[in-house]
């Protein structure tokens, strides 16, 4: 008897469309497929005609690094030299997760992938249908992959996100479902001895820091100069033009763009915005797990709704929101933290 799963696709279904992906990707295709933060757009990471593709797709600048998704923690040495003790603890103690650890990398690992750098990005994800893939290609693939997407704009959390962005650019796009976690990995540098947070992300650093029983330290600008995935002071961003303000700045935003007839929407923690015909409120999660796992999926459906404004109330400023925070800032035309009363700054632009 055929079993069927969650998503009514049966094992046999699931198997012949992993083994299909996996062909394709042996010849140089390009496929989209889930992983437990956000799908990927995913090529053979030692062909570098093939990863030049994605660059393609995407409309992405060619040094700007791509991440390497590997099967196991086992495979780290094939990718990576120079590993530290404390990158392969947390390697052996996290894989499959949410965090990518940057290291030097093997002289075979192309260009294409490190945008030109010595170093290279490095997860296993936790998704089932991503880690039968790479099982599927071999222990000697992997699989390099950004976020199935356009350069800059949301990352998809769903098929039929990618589906819709970027349509029949892509050989194949391999439906596993909504994806779990909702935003991108944490990104830990172990260039140069210190491990640095180059990027908060679906794993917190207060769980890293437990296990390797010291700090991971903010980089600063001369410690910064590695390249990683997701790191412009622009990025994750809907086309409609998002504000995040604080609550009453916000309440005063509404009104002001209301009244010159401009549609908003607003994504609120606290209580809602006066009603108004141009005016939808969207309460988002108080918890900000939650709230990471909705917020991609609610920015691509009011840009589809073809709002004026997005209006986010500004998240609490706090090791729990600290990746939430740092994509709204990244997606944000004006960036306005709770920390900061509103006047003192009304409005920080993104540059």
């Amino acid at each position: 008897m055929t079993s069927m799963r969650s998503d009514g696709v049966s094992d046999r279904e699931r198997h012949t469309q992993i083994a299909a992906a996996a062909r394709l990707l042996r010849a140089g295709g390009v496929v989209a497929f889930p992983t437990e933060t956000v799908y990927g757009l995913g090529a053979d990471a030692a062909n570098p005609e093939a990863v030049r593709k994605i660059f393609e797709i995407k409309g992405r600048p060619s040094d700007h690094p791509l991440i390497v998704h590997i099967a196991d923690a086992s495979l780290l040495d094939r990718w990576a030299r120079e590993i530290p003790q404390a990158a392969r603890h947390l390697a052996e103690s996290f894989w499959p997760s949410p965090l990518t650890l940057i290291l030097r990398r093997q002289r075979h690992v192309p260009d294409a992938v490190t945008g030109g750098q010595d170093t290279v990005g490095l997860r296993v994800p936790d998704h089932p249908v991503a880690l039968a893939l790479l099982q599927e290609l071999g222990p000697e693939k992997a699989l390099a992959a950004p976020s199935a997407n356009r350069f800059g704009r949301i990352s998809p959390t769903t098929a039929a996100h990618v589906r819709a962005e970027l349509d029949e650019a892509v050989d194949m796009v391999l439906d596993g479902g909504p994806c779990r976690v909702g935003l991108e990995s944490t990104i830990i540098s172990f260039v140069g001895g210190t491990p640095l947070l180059l990027r908060p992300g679906g794993i917190s650093v207060a769980a890293l820091e437990a296990v390797l029983g010291g700090r991971i330290e903010a980089p600063d600008t001369a410690q910064s100069a590695v390249r990683v995935s997701g790191s412009l002071p622009s990025h994750y961003a809907p086309v409609t033009p998002l504000e995040v303000l604080s609550a009453e700045s916000l309440k005063r935003r509404s009104r002001e763009l209301v009244k010159r007839e401009q549609r908003v929407a607003v994504l609120g923690l606290t209580s809602p915005c006066q009603d108004s015909p141009h005016l939808l409120h969207f309460q988002m999660p108080a918890a900000a797990a939650a709230y990471a796992h909705k917020l991609y999926a609610t920015l691509r459906q009011l840009d589809g709704v073809r709002f004026d404004f997005i209006l986010a109330e500004a998240p609490p400023v706090d090791v729990d929101w600290q990746a939430v925070n740092d994509r709204l800032r990244r997606a944000a035309i004006v960036y306005c933290p709770a920390e900061i009363q509103p006047q003192e700054k009304m409005y920080e632009e993104i540059s």
